[in-house]
């Protein structure tokens, strides 16, 4: 190869971290084998994920939500060892234990070992990795000291396994230290779930919600091809693992690889395979949840629908924020027709007039036949101005007595109960919208002491560090009153009614 070939394919792999990975980088497979780093799907999905905030802001900062052995470390370490070679990055790598540590860096020194353009180094060791000419490389670090990441400096940082670190909010005040708020920089943090109440599921819920700079990237078991078992003679699915198939597509391989793995955790432990190898990021966290109300594969069905019924009257619920439970709160907005929610809207830091002004604003846009929000904390003042602006709205107080009070605690339980029969009762869809498909899944169903049906308290969620529902109580107010159509020659108002089973507006 000439002097200006090898020129033009250096520029090649330079550009094109996939390229790199397979032509230039060694991985051990599953079986121990050395073969090059191609891409697999949960792998291009993080890359594509991540090259897109980094276009959109310059910056990247994710967290990755996985189930067991995807290759998301091996494409976060494949990331920066090839920001390192051609653009002379420092990368810094935690995680949450000696050994897990190692076997990360183990990764990089494989790639540094086995790539035929491979930078000299002036440096190599069990604890760093230092390009000779370009002054830049990797060190490493466990989040087991209370001063990890002090005096060091990097443009690059990559936590492993977040949700077991010890003191991850103290640790990550300190890698904020570490690399710079400034563009070309990337901090990926990446773990299987443990549990709730922990910095990693704390972060999630806030990237999932769109508050801060986080985002989130999550990644199914069943994309892996390897994730699968030879089927039983005998097989024949549960009405469970139809549910799944139908609602993720899998095949009989792999329900017999879900069935397997379950059974070699023990009795009581299939909420482990959830946790271990989540359909979607609600399971993750099922044992957060313990029993929902509403079945995460029910909600993903919705998800994963083509059904598109928009003959029935339009329904708008708003949940607007301030209810005092959660500073956090988000306005949620959820547009309705029949089977189908076919747009969800968050809003933070709008306060009294502006959430009615923009009530009002799709009031006059869309007609809806039905306007119904939260009259409870800031929801007062917007349902008041609403009613000074003429604008026919309806208003609901979640402790308020249920049409059906013979089988509801309060009116909250009842359009959840109504929700959670809608979702039963296929083909019904909603947006793909992460932080929906949480706060649908997150409260628990529970019975009053005179055996009404009652759903768990905002403040009870908050306990558990689950937080509000925001997105799915504005979709539960869609089910609070029968809507018919609205009679827009007359202006009519909506009118409380009690529910019809046959009501075109549930």
């Amino acid at each position: 190869m000439t002097d200006e070939e090898r020129e033009i394919a250096l520029c090649k792999l330079r550009d094109n971290l996939e390229l790199f990975a397979c032509q230039c980088l060694k991985i051990k497979d599953k079986s121990g084998d050395l073969k090059p780093l191609v891409l697999n799907r949960a792998q291009r999905h993080i890359h594509e994920k991540l090259e897109e905030q980094l276009k959109n802001t310059g910056k990247v900062r994710a967290i990755i939500l996985k189930g067991r052995k995807q290759g998301a470390s091996t494409y976060i370490a494949a990331r920066f060892y090839h920001k390192a070679v051609f653009k002379g990055r420092s990368a810094f790598i935690v995680a949450h234990e000696d050994l897990a540590t190692t076997g990360l860096f183990e990764i990089v020194q494989r790639y540094q070992i086995n790539n035929p353009v491979a930078p000299s180094t002036k440096a190599s060791n069990a604890k760093e990795l230092i390009f000779k000419q370009m002054d830049c490389g990797y060190k490493l670090a466990t989040a087991g000291t209370d001063d990890v990441g002090r005096g060091n400096t990097a443009q690059l940082i990559h936590g492993s396994e977040y949700a077991y670190w010890r003191n991850p909010q103290k640790h990550m005040a300190g890698l904020g230290n570490v690399v710079g708020n400034v563009d070309g920089t990337e901090f990926v943090l990446e773990s299987t779930a443990n549990g709730i109440g922990n910095g990693f599921h704390n972060l999630w819920q806030e990237a999932e919600a769109g508050n801060g700079e986080f985002i989130a990237i999550f990644t199914p078991w069943f994309w892996d091809d390897s994730y699968r078992s030879t089927v039983a003679a005998d097989f024949i699915k549960t009405a469970e693992e139809i549910l799944l198939a139908e609602t993720y597509g899998l095949d009989n391989e792999q329900l017999q690889f879900r069935r397997n793995k379950i059974s070699s955790y023990g009795d009581g432990f299939a909420w482990l395979f959830q946790q271990e190898f989540p359909n979607c990021a609600a399971e993750a966290f099922v044992i957060a949840v313990g029993n929902p109300l509403i079945n995460p594969s029910n909600v993903m069905a919705a998800v994963n629908s083509t059904s598109a019924d928009m003959n029935a009257p339009l329904i708008i619920g708003c949940d607007p924020a301030g209810d005092g439970i959660e500073d956090a709160d988000r306005t949620a907005i959820c547009f309705r027709r029949g089977r189908t929610v076919f747009r969800m809207e968050y809003h933070q830091g709008l306060d009294t007039m502006q959430i009615a002004g923009l009530l009002s604003q799709y009031n006059t846009e869309h007609k809806p036949d039905g306007l119904i929000i939260d009259k409870g904390g800031l929801g007062a003042g917007v349902y008041d101005r609403l009613n000074e602006l003429n604008v026919p709205v309806i208003g609901i107080n979640s402790a308020q007595r249920a049409t059906d009070s013979e089988r509801y605690e309060n009116i909250r339980a009842e359009m959840w109960w109504l929700m959670s029969e809608w979702f039963a009762d296929k083909p019904c869809r909603i947006p793909n919208n992460a932080a929906l498909i949480s706060d649908l899944t997150a409260p628990q169903p529970k019975v009053s002491s005179n055996g009404r049906k009652l759903l768990e308290k905002k403040e009870h969620m908050k306990a558990r560090q689950v937080r509000s529902p925001d997105g799915a109580d504005a979709m539960a107010l869609t089910f609070a009153i029968p809507v018919s159509y609205r009679d827009s020659s007359r202006g009519a108002r909506p009118t409380r009614v009690r529910p019809a089973a046959t009501s075109a507006g549930y």
